[in-house]
């Protein structure tokens, strides 16, 4: 059985990021990004300095140009994305 996507929830500064875009190109690598995560939470890498939990983590498609910086919760069900930069 294929495993069900984690839901993607915002911080504050997160989402005045997002609502910023005003590119349909940019809004599209963005969407194309937080898929991956939401499919996969563990295909970003964590962030060194931060040992506690939740971890952070960074995501990168160096190809849509796209960074997320992201924690899961304890089940990996919801991930909130605290950075954004397309």
């Amino acid at each position: 059985m294929a495993r069900q996507r984690a839901r993607i929830a915002f911080s504050d500064a997160a989402a005045k990021q997002v609502e910023a875009i005003t590119s349909e190109t940019e809004l599209h690598a963005l969407d194309r990004a937080l898929v991956v995560i939401s499919v996969d939470p563990e295909a970003g890498e964590p962030l060194p300095d931060y040992p506690a939990q939740p971890r952070l983590r960074e995501y990168t498609d160096t190809v849509e140009s796209v960074r997320l910086l992201y924690w899961t919760s304890a089940l990996g069900t919801v991930i909130v994305v605290a950075f954004v930069e397309v």
